[in-house]
């Protein structure tokens, strides 16, 4: 077995190391990177089967060094320890995995012994380790009656970049209706529909459009670095549009 451990508190990456040592006998090398770019040089440099992961790394992110690995090997093992269990991460993550690929996903908050029991799993027995609370997560965004479908997700993305109706229209390849249309399901998935917004003697309290960017953030279905990917991706498009 081949290891990379990518992990940018130097504190962090030497507990993994002690704990991967111990609990995988067959380990036949293992290297440690400080952030995301050199995650993704190392595991370029070499040939590894296994590779834990943080997720929150400076110049790259855990989740784009995942989508750079399996993009070259598929079948690479994946072991994600993360502080976080936001929406916008697990959302980023399921996106990407391959359909042959074997992950796992397990906080740092974790015991000891349940992150020797996730390495095991994931690297020796190859199964698919999920921590219970982000497989709830990964269950209510994956639920079409209680968590946003990818239209709603896109939707409210593309809400929370500022976009006009008919910018998302433009950026979606909808009609200007369907773009509407796809923003009226979100404000009913989040109650945010005119009959269910709370009013007062001034009319209605909230604004739906801005009252959804709140929840988004606030709920955790969006953070900081998804909005800076998706920042990005608004750029690139608009800039292939003439912007």
């Amino acid at each position: 077995m081949r290891l990379l451990i990518a992990e940018d508190d130097k504190l962090h990456r030497s507990f993994l190391e002690g704990v991967s040592r111990d609990t995988l006998p067959e380990l036949d090398e293992l290297i440690t990177a400080a952030d995301g770019e050199d995650a993704i040089a190392a595991f370029g440099a070499s040939d590894f089967d296994s590779v834990v992961l943080d997720l929150q790394m400076p110049k790259v992110t855990g989740v784009e060094v995942a989508k750079s690995i399996w993009a070259r090997k598929p079948h690479t093992k994946i072991l994600f320890w993360s502080n976080y269990t936001e929406e916008a991460y697990i959302r980023g993550i399921t996106k990407i995995v391959p359909p042959e690929a074997v992950y796992g996903y397990i906080l740092k908050s974790a015991p000891e012994e349940q992150l020797k029991l996730a390495l095991q799993g994931v690297f020796i027995a190859e199964q698919c380790v999920i921590d219970r609370e982000v497989r709830s997560v990964q269950q209510r965004a994956g639920d079409r009656l209680s968590g946003l479908s990818e239209l709603e997700f896109e939707a409210l993305v593309d809400l929370c970049l500022g976009l006009t109706d008919k910018a998302i229209a433009a950026r979606r390849h909808v009609s200007l209706r369907g773009a509407q249309s796809r923003l009226q399901h979100l404000y009913q998935k989040l109650g945010l529909e005119k009959g269910d917004l709370p009013a007062g003697p001034w009319g209605p309290s909230f604004n739906s459009r801005t009252r959804a960017i709140s929840l988004a953030l606030s709920q955790g279905i969006l953070n900081a670095d998804a909005l800076r990917r998706e920042e990005k991706n608004l750029q690139d498009w608009l800039s292939s549009q003439g912007e």
